[in-house]
Formats: C-alpha cells, structure tokens, sequence
C-alpha cells in the first residue's frame, strides 16, 4: 500500500485552565493520501483550524497537543521543535491562511518575500530565486509577473494577494498544503477562481490539499473525500458524492439540509436547534445529542468512537449493530 503523505493518529489538542485542562480536539485521526483532496468542514468552534495548526506545530500557547500522533510521508512531525520544524513548514507542508494581509508583510516588495521563502528552503542562487518566483506568479495567474513581482502586497486586489500566497505554499514544492478557509475574506466573484488555482497549481505538483472550510459548496467542487467535524471529533468521514447522497450522522444530515437546492422547491432550509457545547460545558457522550432528534438512551452516556459503514465511518451510536435496534424510530 502506498505511504499516506498525512497520517493523524488519535489527536487530542489541550488548553491548560486554572480549572484543569479542557479538551479542544479528543481522538482525531484520518489518512490523506498522495495526491488526494481531503475536505474538513464543519461549524465555528468544531476545531477545523485547530487541526491544521496542531499538525504545522502554529497551536497558540498555552494551546499543546495533549496525545496522539502526526506522521508526514511515514516520518513522525508531532515531537519536532524549533529549526526542525520550521524547516518543515514551507519545504515539505506549505500554508494558505484565510487573509492573505496576515500572510504578507506589508513592509516588503512580493519579490522579497518569494525570493526568501525560495532560497531558505532551496539552494539556489538570487537570480534562480527570481525566475522561479516570477514563474510561480505566472502559474497562478498574476498578469505581467515579471514587473508586478517588485510591487507591494497594497497594490494587489484580495485575489490576487491569496494568489501570491498559494505562491509562496508552493515555493519549494511541498508535499503537501494546508488551505485554512482560503477564500473567506474574499468576494464571492473571486472565490471560485481562487479554489480553481489551488486545485489546479497542486494537481500539477502532485501535492496533496487539506481544505478547511465551513463551505459545503467548495467541498462539493473541490475535494476527494470530506471529513466532518463537531466539537472536536470526527463525526463522518467518506468519499463527498456518497457523503452528499447519502449523509448517515444526524449533524451531516442538517449540514446537508440546510443548503439551498436549486431543484427541489422546499419553504424552508433544515435547521439544526440549538448550539454547539462550550469546551467547559461538554455534554456527557455524543457531544451532539443534546441537538439531536434521533437521540436515545446510550447517546447520553458514552461517546462512540467511528464506525465504518461501507465507504463511510460515522461516530454515531445509530450504526452500532448492539445498540441500533433501540435507536430505530
């Protein structure tokens, strides 16, 4: 079998309280492989974003990973620290963030910032330096790259500032890109192109995407297979198409009612009541039950782990052949 290029194993994320510690990611894991597109998606708070900074090493103190572990093409990354990891990050992971205006420095020209970026992971001359950036604007759409390259982040639109910065992810050829929400802070007109570039410009290198996004949309264009997440655990994980036909966990099924059809002539999109829990305030098992209109008895007392279900795996008690038959309507 081929190596995964991302292999998560049972990540649990911490945030040490004076109350003790609270759990922001409990037993996360999942393969990415070579090549392929892997969504994750869910709502505000499910720890998306948290992901793709534990796997990077970016956690914002006093934020640590608690257990588990992170493996990048079979080499372990979750114990490196300092040089290694930053050695790391950009050479073999590269990062597209949602605001490209917290990506670049404002202070310094695109070719500054390319140019650096290439040559602290390559050894290449400055001028080998320049042409390749010049050609990395030029892959991802900059019109005229070989002058616009002297200009200031300022002077680019929003999109084409994100398109410098899938530039700089794929300056040294990376392995692998993790785009956190890449078109959010972006007009809808734009987003489409954006997400175009990025799929395209990592096909082309065989690199592999996690795309974190809230967009169910762009997970339907875009990816391979989608992971969702809810209060910190994988709730479903599958190829999309099957996952968007046939959602098996209650909080899919709402995700996917509450997107607008353009063929099905509905008053009123799904509604998931309710909230997600606080970290302090996690419920007792199924973090979702408390939202939950197929909620029974086991659900309120133990967390169920992911159950594979032909080309799904869903964490809920609902597909556990010991329990199911209680949970039937």
């Amino acid at each position: 079998m081929t190596t995964p290029v991302l292999s998560v194993k049972d990540l649990v994320v911490e945030f040490p309280t004076r109350h003790g510690p609270l759990t922001a990611i409990s037993g996360v894991s999942f393969d990415l492989a070579p090549g392929e597109i892997l969504g994750m998606v869910g709502e505000s708070g499910a720890g998306k974003s948290l992901t793709g900074s534990a796997i990077i090493g970016l956690l914002d103190p006093p934020g640590r990973i608690a257990s588990g572990e992170i493996w990048l093409q079979g080499e372990r990354i979750d114990q490196l620290r300092g040089d290694d990891m930053r050695v790391l990050r950009g050479r073999r992971v590269g990062m597209v963030f949602q605001d490209p205006l917290t990506s670049l420095n404002p202070l310094y020209t695109i070719a500054e910032q390319l140019i650096e970026t290439i040559r602290t992971h390559l050894e290449i001359s400055v001028n080998e330096a320049r042409k390749r950036a010049i050609g990395l604007l030029d892959d991802v759409g900059i019109p005229a790259a070989s002058r616009r390259i002297d200009d200031y982040p300022h002077q680019f639109s929003g999109g084409m500032r994100q398109r410098v910065v899938i530039a700089l992810a794929l300056a040294a050829e990376p392995a692998l890109v993790i785009a956190d929400e890449p078109t959010t802070a972006l007009d809808v007109s734009v987003q489409a192109q954006i997400i175009e570039v990025l799929k395209e410009q990592c096909t082309q290198r065989g690199a592999s995407i996690m795309l974190i996004t809230h967009d169910m949309g762009v997970i339907a264009e875009t990816a391979d297979r989608v992971a969702v997440m809810y209060a910190g655990r994988i709730a479903e994980i599958g190829p999309v198409k099957d996952i968007i036909q046939n959602a098996m966990h209650p909080y899919t099924s709402g995700l996917m009612g509450s997107i607008p059809s353009l063929t099905q002539e509905d008053d009123r999109l799904v509604q998931i009541p309710g909230a997600m829990p606080r970290l302090a305030a996690m419920p007792a098992g199924c973090a979702f039950h408390p939202r939950c209109e197929r909620v029974f008895d086991k659900c309120t007392a133990s967390r169920p782990q992911l159950i594979p279900m032909g080309t799904h795996e869903v964490s809920c008690w609902l597909y556990d052949d010991a329990t199911a038959v209680a949970a039937k309507p």
